[in-house]
Parts: structure tokens; sequence; C-alpha cells
């Protein structure tokens, strides 16, 4: 049963070591399963609406549960279409969570185009501060990474402690490979965002997101004038 109060971080230290070295074989269900049944309703899945693996994965396994998705402001259209077709046809709830200024606002108080400028602290204002508010009633929380997505997820663990947030940060199709998930979604035929049969192989915020070229890392579009492939998210 979940319970209305954060737990203890150091408990959920311990927890998530544990997990994680005992479902390092386990499959992306059996992962889901658990997180489920140890956090209940302070659980939730996090996604890009790149496609909805997860969330399908999840909504088979607790279905209403909440899906946090951070709407920036500066999204394709394509990706709030598949956020919006997700909402009306997956038994999940979906949260679209907004930073605190539009990017109007964001404009006024730092200037125009801060993505052209310093695309950490543009991330910082429109994803990693709105996910972490959004996380503070959550014990718990699943993303999409793949471990064969580039070298800084080559490490991801199935269950981990995410330190920063003191939240448990569970990982369940981290041992799959790019043709295990393409096989899923046409398995169960999920919403995936056009863009990806577009030449993106990564989808983001539409000023710092560019096509990739055959043999590139899916990652490298991302950013692309930056030594920069991660948002902060996953840090």
């Amino acid at each position: 049963m979940s319970s209305t109060t954060n737990r203890d971080p150091f408990e959920l230290r311990d927890l998530a070591a544990e997990a994680g070295k005992r479902l390092e074989d386990a499959s992306a269900t059996d992962i889901l399963e658990w997180a489920v049944g140890e956090f209940g309703e302070r659980f939730c899945v996090t996604s890009s609406m790149a496609d909805a693996a997860v969330v399908h994965l999840a909504s088979k396994v607790a279905p209403g549960i909440d899906v946090v998705f951070l709407d920036t402001g500066l999204h394709f259209p394509e990706t709030l279409q598949v956020r919006d077709f997700v909402a009306s046809t997956m038994d999940v709830n979906v949260r679209s969570i907004r930073p605190d200024q539009s990017v109007l606002g964001q404009d006024a108080e730092f200037g125009p185009r801060l993505f052209e400028r310093a695309p950490d602290e543009c991330c910082a204002l429109r994803k990693v501060l709105p996910l972490n508010e959004a996380l503070a009633d959550y014990d718990g929380w699943a993303t999409g990474l793949r471990r064969d997505e580039g070298p800084t997820r080559a490490n991801t663990r199935v269950v981990d402690f995410d330190v920063s947030r003191r939240k448990v940060k569970v990982s369940p199709i981290a041992k799959w490979t790019e043709a295990d998930q393409l096989a899923y979604i046409e398995r169960y035929d999920i919403p995936v965002n056009p863009l990806l049969g577009d030449g993106f192989r990564s989808v983001g915020c539409w000023p710092c997101t560019r096509r990739t070229e055959p043999g590139e890392d899916p990652r490298a579009g991302r950013w692309a004038a930056f030594d920069k492939t991660e948002c902060g998210l996953h840090a």
C-alpha cells in the first residue's frame, strides 16, 4: 500500500540497491510489477512521447497509472499529437507539466532564444525544475531509457536511486535493444512519434533537435552545436 508521505531516502536508497541487483535479469513487466507493488499510487511513469512503449507496459500492470509529460512549450506538434492520442486511447492519467514561465516570460527575463546561448539553463528551467516539482508526491518513477541509446546511458540500471531527487528510478526496458522496442511497438500497435520515421533518431524540443545521418549516434541530433547530449533529467 502507498502512503501519503515521502519515504525515508536512506530506506529508498537501500531498497533500490537490493532491487537493482535482484531484478537485473527480470522482464520489463516483472520490474514494473515490483515497482507498483512497492509504491502503489506513489509511482509514476515519465514519457517524452517519442513512443509509448513503456506507457503501454505500465498501463497493463497498473491501469490508470500517472504518466508525467513535460510540456516545455517548445515541442514539435507531432510530439503533442502523440501525447493527446495516448491520453485518449490508453488506460493512463497523462499529467502535462508546464514550467512556471511561458516561453515569452522566459524570453522577457533571460533574453530571447536562451536555448541557443545557454541550453543547460534552458533545459533546467523548462525540464529539470518542472520534473522535480512533478515528482514531489512520488517515491519512484519509471523512464524509457535503454542502454544501447548511447554512451551516456550504457550503465543504466533497471532499478536505481536518483540521488538528486531522492527517489527510486526504474528503467524497465534498460536491457532492451532498439530492435526489441520496435518489435514490441509493432506487436501492440503502439503510437510512435512520426518524426522518428523522418530522419530523427531522438526527439526533443524543436530548436535543439535535428535529423541524424546514417551511422551517427542516436542522440547526435540533440544540441548538435554544443558538447551536450542530455537535458539533465538523467544526470
